[in-house]
């Protein structure tokens, strides 16, 4: 199985964990700062766990809530993250995304994200994009037309004071020419690739990040601009400290980067 089917296949696996647990009542586990996950979370992950473990069993896997498993100086290291979006999910709320990435030395290679309510699963091979929906694939087209900016308003804010989301929401040429969304779940990163957002903004560190990967792997395998917020590069490992700007093309990024530059040189 070539490895972008295989991370479809994980990402799909743990879809249908999450989606069978939908609306049950399920234990939770504390993660502390108010965080925590669900039955959901755990059994989902065990399950992309498994599937990855069976087919590459010498490969390291990072996990959400299990951490890391398998050779400390394996090359290639999956990334998993089996319910982002959990509070809306413990909410009952259906905007959540399973996602999956392969990091193979200094790259992403093939990623996916699935949305298990939409049936869709929005993956790269790491060369162009694509959404499966009943078994066909169409490739991802981005565009800026819809005007929606999804921003993370989830905290921390490390870029703080030079950044805040909130401060972005009411600047006046954001407001202008951008409307503001908030999935609270990295689905909306897919959706950037997919043309259904026109861009992304979120703070943080994004280096092997199990949320951010799949996505970020997706956007640039579209032919999105993608970059942190002060414009520099994002990738696994090196950089992507500095949060993450994705844009469906080069003028809504050069808008947004604009208003992000005028908040630090005001803080």
């Amino acid at each position: 199985m070539r490895d972008a089917e295989l991370a479809l296949s994980a990402a799909q696996a743990g879809a249908a964990v999450v989606r069978s647990m939908y609306g049950e009542p399920l234990a939770r586990v504390e993660k502390g700062a108010g965080d925590f996950a669900t039955a959901a979370d755990i059994e989902a992950e065990a399950t992309i766990v498994g599937v990855l473990r069976a087919a590459r069993p010498d490969d390291a896997v990072t996990g959400e809530e299990s951490g890391r498993t398998g050779a400390g100086d394996a090359a290639r290291m999956w990334l998993t993250d089996p319910l982002c979006g959990t509070l809306n999910y413990a909410a009952r709320t259906t905007l959540v995304s399973v996602n999956v990435a392969l990091r193979d030395g200094a790259r992403v290679t093939v990623a996916a994200s699935a949305d298990p309510f939409a049936d869709e699963v929005f993956w790269t091979d790491g060369e162009r994009s694509y959404v499966r929906h009943d078994g066909a694939d169409e490739e991802l087209t981005p565009s800026p037309a819809s005007r929606l900016v999804e921003i993370n308003l989830d905290p921390p804010f490390p870029s703080a004071p030079g950044f805040h989301p909130t401060r972005l929401l009411t600047a006046q040429g954001f407001t202008e020419r951008f409307q503001p969304r908030v999935l609270s779940t990295t689905l909306a990163v897919a959706w950037v690739a997919a043309g259904r957002r026109a861009a992304y903004v979120t703070d943080g560190d994004l280096r092997d990040n199990v949320h951010f990967a799949a996505g970020i792997a997706l956007c640039q395998a579209a032919g999105c601009v993608v970059t942190d917020l002060w414009g520099g590069p994002v990738s696994p490992v090196g950089s992507g400290a500095n949060g993450l700007l994705a844009a469906a093309d080069r003028d809504t990024h050069t808008a947004l980067l604009s208003l992000i530059a005028a908040q630090r040189a005001d803080a």
